[in-house]
């Protein structure tokens, strides 16, 4: 098989950091090219140099044999080279026809967008790939995996030959997910060669055929699905043995500590985001909240650590009304939180570690004296917290906003956990970590589930909500459209869910 990309040597460095080390990468014509690595490995910096977005400080990209020089996106575009980021890059109030030709109109007496023959060509086109997708619909009213299809197609569509994916499966269900890997082999299929940044290690199995794994900005190496498994590219990534399943015993179910009743939260245009739910907690067992982002859990959660008011309903504390109490009250109740917006939320990223560790109790006993802080208690406290939870950092008084997402996290659940809790709401816990992060983190849950406090986990991860959840709850457009326990849950029948399809009576 032919060479459609090399890239040679390449090599970036920003103030304080290498995020390229002499990396050589091949991808072949007409494959899937898999690549694996944790947070600040270096992979999106790669793929950025590739797309034009950074230029490389040393090394030479090749295309077909030929040396290529990028200086731009518009120099990758091209060349052929195309990249759908997490982010979508679409404008939501723009028709797919109009979002797919943006840049490249096309006009009728040199000034009119001729809307009709676009769309007529972007419905011949897409068809042609196997992505079917309706040209006159605004992309805001698409479910998230027709968006991507109109990402790929946007990309197709400029004459793009090598595609990036990157993380192209955060934001689908399962279902989503395989139509995708089919999207992919069909692409590959047709000559086309694919470039896939993901974190799921299962994901390599279903459709890659070749991964290279990077760590601390170098290649560790490249394989097969065939020749690896998911234990030997783990430990690749992290450079240790990673344990991949969650061990946990049958919960033991206590009293009740979270009881939520007929809750309406409006968002932040005024809908109704969370619409009439209703949920228990109890002492002991992980509840876990599935579903696709955006169908009400922010609001949720907002609404339950006293960061947005319900429009109605009530939500009951360990046998205390807590429907309209305060953040600080309901820290003051034994109830943790672990935001899903680790910088909004979670820490002061212009704080030291050690003032970021007693955000929740500066106030109180040994951290404070009336009204003058303990630097020496609170210090003590930072260095104890940073050891027992092996946040890495090259002092406890770094600021937060200079960790890498992982140790942001580990420092958040060192805060939290290092009161008397009784409920624990997590939400998305993991995002955005690698495999050694999440291991850490997924500890640390079943751990307080096991000393008896009760948890709301809340991910868009349907393997992590499997594989910590004692029982699970589905929420589809602000409503609980099911709950189970983990026993009768399958990745299928949960991806239907997510998707709004409910089981026949």
């Amino acid at each position: 098989m032919s060479l459609a990309l090399e890239m040679k040597g390449i090599t970036k460095r920003f103030p304080g950091v290498q995020a390229n080390d002499h990396i050589d990468f091949q991808l072949q014509k007409g494959e899937i090219h898999a690549l694996l690595g944790e947070n600040g490995a270096g992979k999106t910096t790669l793929m950025n140099i590739l797309y034009g977005l950074y230029r490389p400080d040393e090394g030479e990209i090749f295309l077909d044999s030929r040396q290529i020089h990028i200086h731009s996106p518009h120099d990758a575009i091209a060349q052929g080279i195309g990249m759908v980021h997490q982010h979508f890059m679409l404008v939501p109030v723009m028709t797919v026809a109009e979002n797919v030709v943006l840049g490249m109109e096309i006009v009728r007496n040199g000034l009119i967008l001729d809307r009709r023959t676009a769309a007529q060509r972007i419905r011949e086109f897409s068809h042609q790939y196997g992505l079917d997708v309706e040209p006159n619909v605004y992309v805001k009213d698409l479910p998230v995996g027709v968006q991507q299809r109109v990402e790929i197609v946007k990309a197709l569509y400029r004459g793009a030959d090598i595609l990036v994916l990157d993380e192209p499966t955060a934001v689908l269900t399962p279902q989503e997910s395989e139509e995708l890997f089919r999207i992919m082999r069909s692409l590959t299929a047709q000559g086309k060669s694919i470039i896939f940044i993901t974190h799921k290690l299962k994901e390599v199995f279903a459709v890659a055929d070749r991964i290279t794994v990077l760590r601390d900005g170098r290649v560790v190496g490249t394989t097969t699905p065939q020749e690896a498994t998911e234990a030997r590219l783990a430990a690749m990534m992290v450079g240790r043995e990673v344990i991949l399943t969650v061990d946990k015993k049958p919960a033991q179910p206590g009293e009740l500590v979270l009881r939520v009743e007929d809750l309406r939260v409006a968002d932040d245009r005024g809908y109704m985001a969370v619409d009439s739910v209703s949920l228990e907690v109890r002492a002991g067992e992980i509840l876990g909240i599935a579903g696709v982002q955006g169908n009400g859990q922010t609001e949720l959660v907002e609404a339950l650590t006293g960061l947005r008011p319900p429009a109605s309903g009530k939500i009951t504390i360990l046998n205390a009304n807590a429907t309209a109490a305060t953040p600080r009250a309901i820290i003051e109740d034994g109830v943790a939180h672990i935001p899903e917006d680790r910088h909004k939320h979670g820490l002061v990223l212009s704080f030291p570690l050690v003032d970021n560790l007693v955000l929740s109790t500066y106030y109180r006993p040994p951290f404070a004296q009336g009204l003058a802080l303990n630097e020496k208690a609170i210090d003590n406290n930072g260095r104890r917290l940073i050891s027992e939870f092996d946040v890495r950092t090259p002092s406890e008084y770094s600021l937060a906003g200079t960790l890498s997402g992982g140790n942001q996290q580990k420092l958040i659940v060192a805060r939290e956990f290092s009161r008397p809790i009784k409920l624990l709401v997590a939400a998305q816990p993991t995002r955005g970590l690698d495999v050694g992060s999440i291991e850490f983190i997924h500890q640390k849950l079943v751990e307080r589930r096991d000393a008896g406090c009760g948890v709301l986990l809340v991910s868009v991860e349907l393997d992590e909500i499997m594989s910590l959840s004692d029982r699970i709850a589905v929420l589809y457009g602000g409503k609980i459209i099911a709950t189970m326990p983990v026993e009768e849950a399958t990745p299928e029948k949960l991806g239907l869910l997510m998707a709004g399809v409910k089981p026949k009576e």
